[in-house]
């Protein structure tokens, strides 16, 4: 793997052994909080990246202890990967938006359904984008206190001072995507020139 292009999920992993050595269970945790939102991974994918790092000699597995969990560390070899994979252009973003291949076969949906799935997926942007605010108004609110943390949040959770304005700019995607998703929503009906619900009793 040393000598290969890191793949992005392992280099994620390695990426939060810098901050001190994790269980499996925790590196799960901790991707899921931190960057759940924009890269999606299993437990299963974590293990597995886990142990072909630990053959690579790019992380070192302790002993195993209760329920079989053993804490990995990053090792000299899996910074060293971490920052040939850093140096690298990142590769082109993959979109998987399921509404949007619905919508582009919009003319096969009655308007009654098309219209539902609009309203429901508008909904949880709608919160998603609540929780982003939240989470900026927490930071900003902690940042001028002496005594919370970076983002709000308590112990091992607070982004220290030199990871914060990296979390913070990924925040900050998550704020515009989402108010320009909120944005689209506002406009597609009309776009697609849905009739009003009334019309679409008994579709």
């Amino acid at each position: 793997m040393a000598r290969q292009r890191l793949n992005s999920t392992a280099a994620s992993l390695l990426g939060f052994l810098h901050d001190g050595p994790l269980t499996g269970a925790a590196l799960y945790r901790t991707a899921e909080a931190r960057i759940g939102d924009f890269w999606s991974l299993t437990r299963s994918q974590v293990y597995r990246e886990l142990e072909a790092m630990t053959s690579a000699g790019l992380v070192h597995a302790g002993s195993r202890g209760p329920r079989d969990a053993r804490t990995f560390t990053i090792t000299a070899a899996g910074r060293a990967a971490f920052r040939s994979w850093a140096e690298l252009n990142p590769e082109r973003e993959t979109i998987r938006f399921p509404l949007l291949l619905l919508v582009g076969f919009g003319e096969h949906v009655t308007p009654a359904r098309l219209r539902a799935h609009l309203a429901a997926h508008r909904v949880t942007h709608a919160a998603r984008l609540a929780a982003y605010e939240a989470t900026r108004d927490a930071a900003g609110a902690a940042a001028r206190s002496t005594t919370g943390g970076a983002d709000g949040r308590s112990g091992a959770d607070q982004p220290s001072a030199e990871r914060r304005p990296f979390a913070m700019a990924t925040l900050a995607f998550g704020l515009a995507y989402e108010s320009a998703v909120l944005d689209w929503f506002a406009d597609v009906e009309q776009i697609l020139s849905l009739p009003p619900a009334r019309d679409d009793r008994g579709a």
